[in-house]
């Protein structure tokens, strides 16, 4: 298990260290866990401190101008920003799954792959002819690179993952679990207008019976490019272009069981969290923000830096810098809004009914024909 001392950990986070920076720390804790020598408590928010009282600590990190009774812990480092610290300090601690170095006897290599300098390859993993490995990848056990995809210098790939044909991923990827990165987008037509096609025409009303009694696949031509320090989520799928390339950016994070189609753009440093679906042709900007299970409509267009929060229905266009939510998508101000109307509508249906009661007092029910 990986060790440091306080002062170590203090210079790593750009904390400020008071007491004892010689102790060495071999786990991170939460303040409510059983604790033991050689533990450093994670404290940030202050209301996590009083969990301490009679404890033996030996070090803690807390958020500056945090208040720590004297002898509580023998270390204790003070960080500005907690979530940034907690980034530099869990890498610090992270243990990666160890795959023996080099190409597992199991493995199958075609002819014609290009394998770069100290890459490992783990048992009864497959990589085609034509394929580009850069210098320190690591794929673990099971994994798929197709024939002429392209995996950028010090990429780690977990088992399961698949990389399809003429797919190119940057640098310093990272693929976890049974993620699809160049699956055939899912793109059809029918010999006449479709129910789709009809109900678009038609403003949504009534289609013609057996409208989509033959449905013919239209091809993936296209591929998947993907930038540098991009993370794909475990079950994460993303299709490739019909005739252009899906597109991801540098320093995009894509979390769990997201579906990206066809021909979608996604700019640098964008968050797409869970269970996020994206259709065909829409375009994401730069440092745009994606809240669990957002649904995004075909050919939308989201602008840089944009934030849609969780459950958002997506069907029209998103301006830069805009908070959006709702299903349908709408900003945030007008959505509270009408939340707030909601909330008063048992207010409103009580006076209604205490005003129709005054007025049949005074001029007796209403009469029905």
């Amino acid at each position: 298990m990986p060790r440091h001392t306080a002062l170590a950990i203090a210079d790593a986070v750009g904390g400020t260290l008071t007491g004892n920076g010689a102790v060495v720390l071999s786990r991170v804790a939460h303040p409510a866990d059983t604790l033991g020598a050689g533990d450093l408590v994670l404290a940030i928010d202050p209301k996590l401190v009083p969990f301490l009282d009679g404890k033996q600590v030996t070090a803690m990190i807390v958020s500056r101008g945090v208040d720590v009774p004297d002898g509580m812990a023998q270390a204790v480092i003070a960080v500005d920003r907690g979530r940034l610290a907690m980034s530099a300090l869990t890498r610090l601690f992270a243990e990666t799954v160890p795959v023996a170095p080099g190409i597992h006897p199991t493995a199958v290599v075609e002819d014609g792959a290009k394998i770069g300098q100290n890459v490992t390859i783990g048992a009864q993993s497959f990589v085609g002819a034509g394929a580009v490995i850069g210098d320190n990848c690591v794929l673990h056990p099971q994994t798929y690179v197709a024939p002429r995809a392209t995996l950028g210098a010090d990429g780690l790939v977990y088992p399961g993952a698949r990389i399809g044909m003429n797919v190119v991923i940057g640098a310093r990827s990272i693929i976890h679990f049974n993620a699809s990165v160049g699956a055939d987008g899912f793109s059809f037509v029918t010999p006449e207008a479709g129910s789709v096609e009809q109900a678009k025409a038609s403003g949504g009303g009534t289609v013609t019976a057996e409208s989509n009694n033959q449905l013919l696949r239209i091809a993936s031509l296209g591929a998947v490019i993907v930038g540098d320090d991009v993370e794909i989520g475990a079950n994460t799928s993303i299709d490739r272009g019909t005739i252009v390339a899906t597109r991801i950016g540098n320093g995009t994070k894509i979390d769990n069981q997201v579906q990206i189609g066809h021909n979608v753009t996604i700019g640098d440093n964008c968050l797409i969290c869970g269970r996020v679906g994206i259709a065909g042709s829409a375009k994401i900007g730069n440092r745009v923000v994606l809240g669990g299970a957002v649904g995004v409509a075909d050919h939308v267009s989201i602008g840089d830096d944009a934030v849609a929060m969780a459950l958002s229905g997506i069907a029209g266009n998103v301006q830069a810098q805009s908070v959006v939510g709702g299903i349908p998508a709408m900003p945030r101000d007008r959505l509270m809004e009408q939340f707030m109307s909601i909330g008063r509508l048992k207010q409103f249906f009580k006076k209604i009914e205490d005003l129709t009661g005054r007025i049949d007092k005074l001029e007796g029910p209403v009469k029905k024909d």
